[in-house]
């Protein structure tokens, strides 16, 4: 089957996570524009994590330029995806909230892990159902990016209990890492367009 349906249905859950973010922002209590630095916690927060959730869209429709199908099993790794980010909004609000401690820093982390989880489990199973010698395959190559971003995120889940603020740093370098959409994609859709 055809992607598309698949590639519209994240674009509206991606939008949606994202109008979700925006709305556990309050604005500051006082009326003076220095009353906005009150709020900072929350503003970084959610500053990182539309990062993150625009991250993870880009990569997914960068990477989708390079599939023709999909089966079932991507459709459950799509969703399991979904599931992951769907829960940036709970984590952020806590990151938020409470501030740069272990508790929420080691959430983020869980969720920043576990998302990273389940996108590495979509290229899988977009691989398994493309041949070997597909432009998805050579675009994915060896995923040493992945693999990083995934012992980074560990990383932070474990300093998190120690200094918070190294969480925060490694999940900031992730998302630096990846901020611009996979090269290897880029490449790949050059050579063969």
């Amino acid at each position: 089957m055809p992607p598309h349906r698949l590639t519209a249905f994240t674009d509206g859950v991606v939008a949606i996570l994202i109008t979700i973010l925006v709305l556990e922002v309050r604005p500051p209590a006082g009326d003076h524009f220095g009353d906005i630095l009150d709020e900072k916690g929350q503003l970084l927060a959610y500053v990182l994590s539309f990062v993150f959730v625009a991250i993870y869209w880009n990569n997914h429709h960068h990477l989708f330029q390079l599939v023709n199908r999909i089966d079932g099993r991507v459709l459950w790794a799509n969703m399991h995806l979904l599931f992951w980010l769907s829960l940036t909004p709970v984590a952020t609000a806590w990151l938020g909230e409470a501030g740069v401690h272990a508790g929420p820093a080691a959430a983020y982390a869980v969720v920043l892990f576990c998302c990273a989880i389940a996108y590495t489990l979509l290229t899988l199973a977009l691989l398994a159902v493309h041949e070997d010698d597909s432009h998805l395959a050579r675009a994915i190559g060896s995923d040493r990016k992945g693999r990083l971003s995934l012992l980074a995120y560990a990383i932070a889940f474990v300093v998190a209990f120690v200094e918070p603020w190294i969480s925060i740093a490694l999940f900031v370098a992730v998302a630096i890492v990846w901020f611009v959409p996979d090269r290897r994609v880029s490449r790949t859709l050059e050579t063969a367009g």
